[in-house]
């Protein structure tokens, strides 16, 4: 009998299809990124307090891969009255996400935090995010290609840099790797205990993780999901992200 995989709750995302229709929806590149390279049971997460409770979810899920979104976290959660600049928001993500960071550090229970999930695991511990990140004196524009194919607004256009020596250096084993970005906003300033442990060439915080959390805290600002299985940067992420979140289910069990 096969073994039963871990399950990873994919946080999911409000959206209307032709402007009439609720839905919570995920990309499949998240799916397909849990099932074959972190070996675990993708399971979409209507993020609305409505619907599920953390507690319930931390008992349902081994894991959490804190996806990306158009949406982002509403200033209010840390301290910011909201402008023009700061775009759309979802509140009953913001209201199931960042207090399940919190839980999960304190539990030690993993979760991987991509674009926005970078952001909230951020915010979650009390840190500031910029509204835009292009409108910042010496940095460059951060956002999706308007134009073009998948392909194309997915590819790989700066370089980030890793501490040395640091979380990052030692799981991807370079100093120094490529990588695709598609968001507008990023970190003002960090948390408590947020590690900022990669940066974009021009200062941009790219990668962090909680300092002294006793699980899997690694969080990034591009897209690692897409084309997972086969670049050698999101590979070894998703990779280690199975490994804990099947160390987690392994003492669980």
């Amino acid at each position: 009998m096969p073994r039963k995989r871990p399950v990873v709750g994919i946080i999911g995302n409000s959206h209307l299809i032709n402007d009439q229709y609720s839905v919570h929806a995920g990309g499949t590149m998240n799916s397909q990124a849990v099932s074959e390279v972190a070996g675990a049971l993708p399971l979409l997460i209507p993020a609305d307090p409505r619907y599920v409770s953390v507690n319930e979810l931390l008992e349902v899920c081994d894991g959490f891969l804190l996806t990306g979104g158009r949406p982002n976290v509403h200033p209010e959660e840390y301290g910011e009255a909201p402008t023009p600049a700061h775009g759309d928001f979802d509140r009953g993500r913001d209201a199931i996400v960042l207090p399940l960071v919190r839980a999960c550090v304190e539990r030690g229970q993993p979760f991987f935090g991509v674009c926005r999930g970078f952001q909230e695991v951020n915010v979650a511990l009390g840190g500031t995010l910029y509204p835009e990140i292009r409108d910042l004196p010496g940095r460059m524009n951060h956002r999706m290609p308007p134009d073009g194919t998948l392909e194309e607004k997915f590819a790989l256009r700066h370089s980030v840099r890793f501490s040395d020596g640091g979380v990052f250096h030692r799981l991807l084993g370079a100093a120094e790797v490529m990588t695709n970005t598609l968001h507008g906003q990023g970190i003002k300033h960090p948390g408590e205990r947020i590690v900022i442990d990669g940066h974009a060439p021009d200062g941009t915080p790219e990668a962090t993780y909680v300092r002294d959390a006793p699980g899997f805290t690694l969080a990034v600002q591009w897209h690692p999901e897409w084309n997972a299985a086969n670049d050698p940067v999101s590979r070894p992420l998703f990779t280690a992200f199975g490994a804990a979140v099947q160390d987690w289910a392994a003492r669980r069990a």
